[in-house]
Protein backbone atom coordinates (compact mmCIF):
# COMPACT_ATOMS: atom_id res chain seq x y z
CA UNK A 1 0.00 0.00 0.00
CA UNK A 2 1.71 3.58 -1.14
CA UNK A 3 1.85 5.92 2.03
CA UNK A 4 -0.15 8.61 0.33
CA UNK A 5 -0.39 10.33 3.54
CA UNK A 6 0.59 10.34 7.30
CA UNK A 7 -1.15 7.35 9.27
CA UNK A 8 -1.38 7.86 12.81
CA UNK A 9 -1.88 4.76 14.85
CA UNK A 10 -3.12 4.50 18.63
CA UNK A 11 -2.10 2.01 20.41
CA UNK A 12 -3.16 0.75 23.66
CA UNK A 13 -1.93 -1.93 26.31
CA UNK A 14 -2.18 -1.91 29.78
CA UNK A 15 1.71 -4.45 29.46
CA UNK A 16 4.10 -1.34 28.54
CA UNK A 17 6.00 -4.23 26.77
CA UNK A 18 3.17 -5.29 24.48
CA UNK A 19 3.05 -1.43 23.18
CA UNK A 20 6.62 -0.60 22.76
CA UNK A 21 6.73 -4.12 20.62
CA UNK A 22 3.77 -3.14 18.61
CA UNK A 23 5.30 0.42 18.22
CA UNK A 24 8.46 -0.93 17.19
CA UNK A 25 7.04 -2.95 14.39
CA UNK A 26 4.74 0.06 13.38
CA UNK A 27 6.74 3.05 13.53
CA UNK A 28 8.88 1.96 10.20
CA UNK A 29 5.96 3.24 8.08
CA UNK A 30 3.16 5.20 10.66
CA UNK A 31 3.15 7.79 13.26
CA UNK A 32 2.75 5.97 16.27
CA UNK A 33 1.34 6.44 19.76
CA UNK A 34 0.92 4.33 22.63
CA UNK A 35 -1.23 4.72 25.64
CA UNK A 36 -1.35 2.06 28.57
CA UNK A 37 -5.02 2.75 29.53
CA UNK A 38 -7.99 2.77 27.64
CA UNK A 39 -8.94 5.81 29.57
CA UNK A 40 -5.78 8.28 28.33
CA UNK A 41 -6.62 6.88 24.80
CA UNK A 42 -10.43 8.24 25.15
CA UNK A 43 -8.57 11.64 26.21
CA UNK A 44 -6.57 12.08 23.65
CA UNK A 45 -9.35 10.86 21.08
CA UNK A 46 -11.83 13.95 22.62
CA UNK A 47 -9.35 16.24 21.72
CA UNK A 48 -8.97 18.16 18.42
CA UNK A 49 -4.77 18.44 18.26
CA UNK A 50 -4.12 14.60 17.57
CA UNK A 51 -5.93 13.16 15.04
CA UNK A 52 -6.23 8.94 14.81
CA UNK A 53 -6.64 6.86 11.71
CA UNK A 54 -6.86 3.46 13.43
CA UNK A 55 -6.75 2.42 16.67
CA UNK A 56 -5.37 -0.76 18.23
CA UNK A 57 -6.17 -2.34 21.53
CA UNK A 58 -5.68 -5.24 23.77
CA UNK A 59 -9.20 -7.22 24.62
CA UNK A 60 -8.01 -7.95 28.04
CA UNK A 61 -6.65 -5.00 30.05
CA UNK A 62 -6.72 -4.03 34.00
CA UNK A 63 -9.98 -1.27 34.57
CA UNK A 64 -11.54 -0.58 31.10
CA UNK A 65 -11.11 -3.55 28.88
CA UNK A 66 -10.69 -3.79 24.93
CA UNK A 67 -14.46 -4.48 24.62
CA UNK A 68 -15.58 -1.96 26.55
CA UNK A 69 -13.25 0.95 24.78
CA UNK A 70 -14.45 -0.45 21.19
CA UNK A 71 -17.89 0.52 22.58
CA UNK A 72 -17.18 3.71 24.12
CA UNK A 73 -14.94 4.79 20.76
CA UNK A 74 -17.97 3.86 18.20
CA UNK A 75 -19.86 6.14 20.80
CA UNK A 76 -18.09 9.24 20.56
CA UNK A 77 -15.84 8.21 17.00
CA UNK A 78 -18.71 6.07 15.17
CA UNK A 79 -16.29 5.45 11.67
CA UNK A 80 -13.07 5.27 13.42
CA UNK A 81 -11.38 1.40 12.97
CA UNK A 82 -10.70 -0.36 15.87
CA UNK A 83 -8.55 -3.77 15.80
CA UNK A 84 -8.45 -5.75 18.78
CA UNK A 85 -5.21 -7.82 19.70
CA UNK A 86 -6.39 -11.36 21.18
CA UNK A 87 -5.17 -14.43 22.81
CA UNK A 88 -6.10 -17.58 21.93
CA UNK A 89 -8.52 -18.01 24.70
CA UNK A 90 -10.63 -14.62 23.74
CA UNK A 91 -11.91 -15.56 20.30
CA UNK A 92 -15.03 -15.95 21.65
CA UNK A 93 -14.73 -12.30 23.27
CA UNK A 94 -13.53 -10.93 19.84
CA UNK A 95 -16.76 -12.48 17.98
CA UNK A 96 -18.57 -10.30 20.40
CA UNK A 97 -16.23 -7.21 19.66
CA UNK A 98 -16.35 -7.92 15.61
CA UNK A 99 -20.13 -7.91 16.17
CA UNK A 100 -20.01 -4.62 18.26
CA UNK A 101 -17.83 -2.60 15.31
CA UNK A 102 -14.62 -3.99 15.28
CA UNK A 103 -13.00 -4.21 11.69
CA UNK A 104 -10.34 -7.45 12.78
CA UNK A 105 -8.60 -8.98 15.46
CA UNK A 106 -4.99 -10.66 15.69
CA UNK A 107 -4.35 -13.84 17.88
CA UNK A 108 -0.96 -13.39 19.81
CA UNK A 109 1.72 -13.92 20.17
CA UNK A 110 1.81 -10.69 17.34
CA UNK A 111 4.32 -11.47 14.28
CA UNK A 112 5.75 -8.81 12.28
CA UNK A 113 4.43 -10.03 9.01
CA UNK A 114 0.96 -10.77 10.37
CA UNK A 115 0.56 -7.21 12.10
CA UNK A 116 1.76 -5.17 9.52
CA UNK A 117 -0.54 -6.93 7.39
CA UNK A 118 -3.72 -6.65 9.65
CA UNK A 119 -3.04 -2.56 9.94
CA UNK A 120 -2.73 -2.10 6.37
CA UNK A 121 -5.94 -4.28 5.21
CA UNK A 122 -7.30 -2.06 7.85
CA UNK A 123 -5.88 1.61 6.49
CA UNK A 124 -6.41 0.28 2.82
CA UNK A 125 -9.86 0.91 3.34
CA UNK A 126 -9.58 4.63 4.23
CA UNK A 127 -8.08 5.80 0.95
CA UNK A 128 -11.45 5.15 -0.44
CA UNK A 129 -13.71 7.19 2.21
CA UNK A 130 -14.22 10.65 2.85
CA UNK A 131 -10.63 12.26 4.54
CA UNK A 132 -13.31 14.04 6.83
CA UNK A 133 -14.96 10.97 8.00
CA UNK A 134 -14.27 9.60 11.10
CA UNK A 135 -12.75 12.81 12.45
CA UNK A 136 -13.60 14.03 15.70
CA UNK A 137 -16.74 16.62 16.15
CA UNK A 138 -16.10 20.28 17.48
CA UNK A 139 -17.92 21.71 20.13
CA UNK A 140 -20.07 24.08 18.21
CA UNK A 141 -20.53 20.72 15.54
CA UNK A 142 -22.10 19.18 18.65
CA UNK A 143 -24.42 21.82 19.37
CA UNK A 144 -25.28 21.97 16.07
CA UNK A 145 -26.09 18.58 15.31
CA UNK A 146 -27.86 18.18 18.39
CA UNK A 147 -30.25 21.50 17.53
CA UNK A 148 -30.50 19.27 14.21
CA UNK A 149 -32.13 16.20 16.49
CA UNK A 150 -34.50 18.53 18.23
CA UNK A 151 -36.25 19.76 14.47
CA UNK A 152 -34.30 22.63 14.53
CA UNK A 153 -34.53 24.48 10.22
CA UNK A 154 -31.41 25.81 9.15
CA UNK A 155 -32.80 28.92 9.94
CA UNK A 156 -33.68 28.45 13.03
CA UNK A 157 -29.85 27.54 14.13
CA UNK A 158 -28.59 30.41 11.80
CA UNK A 159 -30.58 32.68 14.16
CA UNK A 160 -29.30 31.13 17.41
CA UNK A 161 -25.53 31.34 16.28
CA UNK A 162 -25.71 34.81 14.47
CA UNK A 163 -24.69 32.70 11.26
CA UNK A 164 -25.81 32.99 8.01
CA UNK A 165 -27.82 30.23 6.49
CA UNK A 166 -25.56 29.11 3.81
CA UNK A 167 -22.96 28.70 6.47
CA UNK A 168 -25.23 26.68 8.56
CA UNK A 169 -25.65 24.44 5.59
CA UNK A 170 -21.92 24.02 4.59
CA UNK A 171 -21.86 23.17 8.52
CA UNK A 172 -24.03 20.16 8.32
CA UNK A 173 -22.59 19.06 5.21
CA UNK A 174 -19.39 18.96 6.65
CA UNK A 175 -21.29 17.08 9.36
CA UNK A 176 -23.01 14.67 7.51
CA UNK A 177 -19.15 13.94 5.58
CA UNK A 178 -17.72 13.01 8.89
CA UNK A 179 -20.48 10.83 10.43
CA UNK A 180 -20.59 9.08 6.98
CA UNK A 181 -24.26 9.84 6.12
CA UNK A 182 -25.38 11.33 2.90
CA UNK A 183 -28.91 12.48 4.06
CA UNK A 184 -30.42 13.77 7.45
CA UNK A 185 -33.22 11.02 8.51
CA UNK A 186 -29.57 9.06 8.97
CA UNK A 187 -27.40 11.82 10.14
CA UNK A 188 -30.36 12.23 13.16
CA UNK A 189 -29.90 7.99 13.35
CA UNK A 190 -26.17 8.23 13.86
CA UNK A 191 -26.63 11.07 16.41
CA UNK A 192 -28.99 9.31 18.84
CA UNK A 193 -25.58 6.94 18.98
CA UNK A 194 -23.90 9.85 20.25
CA UNK A 195 -23.40 11.51 23.53
CA UNK A 196 -23.96 14.98 22.75
CA UNK A 197 -22.87 17.91 24.99
CA UNK A 198 -25.28 20.32 26.91
CA UNK A 199 -24.54 23.83 24.81
CA UNK A 200 -23.01 25.69 26.86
Amino acid sequence: MGNSRNYHIFVVDDELQVCKAVSRILCQKYEVTCFETAQACLASLGRQDKDCDLLISDIKMSGMNGLELLREVKRIRPLLAVMLITGYGDIALAVRAMKAGACDFIEKPLHRNKLLEATEAALSKLSFSDPAAGKPLTEREKKILKLITEGYSNRQIAQTFHRSVRTIEDQRRKLMRKLGVDNVVDLVKRALKIDLAEPD
